[in-house]
């Protein structure tokens, strides 16, 4: 989970407009969004390798995948966003409730 969270946001440091399409149009400053959003998976990914801050970053990241599930549900909806991203809307439909299972094992590194 550590190794995915951290290589998921250098993705979005270093790729941010492979992100842009997910970005529902009353989010403001987009990239900036992104590569926050990128910081905060790197931070929180390394935080899981640290015994001290596994609490804290299995926090943080429950509290991240709420914040950006709106931009989960975009995709859902907008047919040109899916377009851009090349993904079809059944898998955008199931990566909805990916979501629940990511969430719980944030949490479970939380216990």
């Amino acid at each position: 989970m550590s190794f995915f969270y951290a290589l998921i946001g250098l993705k979005h440091i270093f790729d941010p407009k492979y992100f842009l399409p997910m970005m529902p149009p009353f989010i403001p400053f987009k990239k900036f969004m992104i590569y926050i959003t990128g910081l905060l998976e790197i931070v929180f990914g390394v935080g899981l390798l640290i015994e001290d801050t596994r609490f804290y970053a299995g926090v943080g990241i429950v509290i991240l995948l709420l914040l950006v599930f709106p931009a989960n549900i975009y995709i859902a909806i907008n047919d040109e966003a899916r377009k851009k991203l090349k993904v079809t809307k059944l898998f955008a439909v199931l990566r909805l409730f990916l979501q629940l299972p990511l969430i719980y094992l944030a949490y479970w590194h939380t216990l």
